[in-house]
């Protein structure tokens, strides 16, 4: 590899899935697999190449050349590219040969066509993350697995699975058509949410945080927003919600990698150009009428953004009550429960609490940990206890573990 590493590294990360992208205009999604071997062989070279002669210059463009030449040799040796792609390359078309642009435009269309291609409604929403985490963010096999807490090969068949049904399906990665990006923006949406939410509280390896995830989510939404045809209210809603979450995350994790609550986070370590930006999306989501799970939810994320002296609870209450309404899931259901507590205490919280009944969820268990602190540490502790036995991601039960300690004098 290039005599810094990280160099090459953090250029297969922004660039790769790039590349790809405007590989894929030309061969289209039946033939993914040849623009990201192509791309591969590049990556290859640069790190045959960049030890002996030195990392280029300018490496980035260095990357682009070497690509364009690989794919101009592919397409005059390789026999599929005859009988295959060319004829629907051309089309009656006067070139002889497909020209490959990887100025910041056509990177942007290309990405926009494959993030589009990728959130394919025919594949499960598991599928489509994992996906997405491949072909978007550049992710191996064993990252995606990592974030599942699933086992490489159970990955490899997912994948495999949902690249058949890209192949099959008749989306093509060319200039975006209204009616497409009608059919798909939800799906769109709903995979970059969860993409960011998985990085913002990761349920994989030793890493609460991500932040790579949420970069790589808000960077993707960043280019449906700066696009007419993909923005909406809605997009500038997760946009919104991305940044507000986003501005915390210095403040979320002590020196040991442990959860900080959010009242007692320093508000000093908010990142307060992060949090201007999303005021800016959240004031022109809110232009319209149109009101969706992202403009409540990035209502809610505002609120946690404003000094600790306002009240926020009661209007982080409200809106989570419409929330549960919209969308109801457990974890909404106990956000719920934990910002009705701060408005009317820990007891009235308990009692909410227990009507959901969420008996084998940790994150139910660690609620009533927490409601219970200050009223019996002993049944606080129980909960705790049982919290850390439901939990799988080794970074949070060592947060659990922590409240434990603190509650027993004793470690887990």
């Amino acid at each position: 590899m290039a005599e810094n590493p990280e160099i090459l590294s953090g250029l297969f990360r922004r660039e790769y899935t790039k590349m790809t992208a405007v590989l894929c205009r030309h061969f289209g999604l039946k033939h993914i697999e040849i623009a990201e071997d192509i791309v591969s062989e590049t990556f290859l070279k640069a790190s045959e190449t960049w030890p002996l002669q030195g990392t280029p210059e300018n490496p980035t463009a260095w990357l682009y050349t070497v690509a364009k030449n690989k794919t101009k040799d592919y397409l005059k040796h390789t026999r599929v590219f005859e009988t295959q792609v060319s004829p629907a390359l051309l089309r009656g078309a006067d070139q002889s040969e497909p020209t490959f642009d990887f100025t910041a435009e056509t990177i942007a269309d290309s990405q926009l066509a494959m993030i589009f291609a990728v959130c394919n409604p025919a594949n499960s929403p598991e599928s489509q993350i994992s996906l997405a985490l491949q072909i978007l963010c550049g992710f191996s096999i064993a990252e995606i697995a990592d974030a599942f807490l699933s086992k490489p090969e159970t990955i490899k068949k997912r994948l495999l699975r949902a690249r058949a049904n890209l192949r099959n399906d008749q989306f093509q990665t060319g200039p975006l058509l209204p009616a497409e990006v009608q059919a798909r923006l939800d799906v769109v949406l709903r995979t970059l949410y969860l993409l960011f939410n998985e990085g913002y509280f990761s349920k994989s390896g030793n890493i609460l945080i991500r932040r790579d995830l949420c970069a790589e989510a808000m960077r993707l939404t960043h280019m449906l927003a700066e696009n007419p045809l993909t923005n909406s209210r809605q997009v500038e809603a997760l946009l919104a919600l991305m940044c507000y979450q986003s501005s915390r995350f210095e403040a979320r994790l002590n020196d040991h990698g442990h959860t900080i609550l959010f009242e007692a986070q320093d508000e000093r370590m908010w990142d307060k150009e992060l949090i201007d930006r999303g005021h800016y999306y959240l004031v022109n989501a809110c232009s319209g009428n149109a009101v969706s799970k992202y403009h409540i939810e990035a209502g809610i994320a505002y609120w946690h953004t404003t000094p600790p002296g306002t009240q926020k609870w009661e209007h982080i209450l409200h809106l989570y009550n419409q929330l549960v309404v919209l969308e109801y899931s457990a974890a909404t259901a106990l956000n719920r429960t934990f910002a009705y507590a701060k408005v009317y205490g820990h007891q009235a919280g308990l009692a909410e609490a227990q009507k959901l009944g969420l008996e084998n969820n940790t994150y139910y268990h660690s609620l009533l940990g927490y409601l219970y602190a200050p009223i019996s540490a002993k049944q606080a502790a129980v909960h705790y206890r049982r919290a850390i036995d439901l939990s799988k991601s080794p970074a949070e039960i060592r947060t659990l573990e922590g409240e434990y300690a603190r509650l027993t004098g004793v470690t887990p």
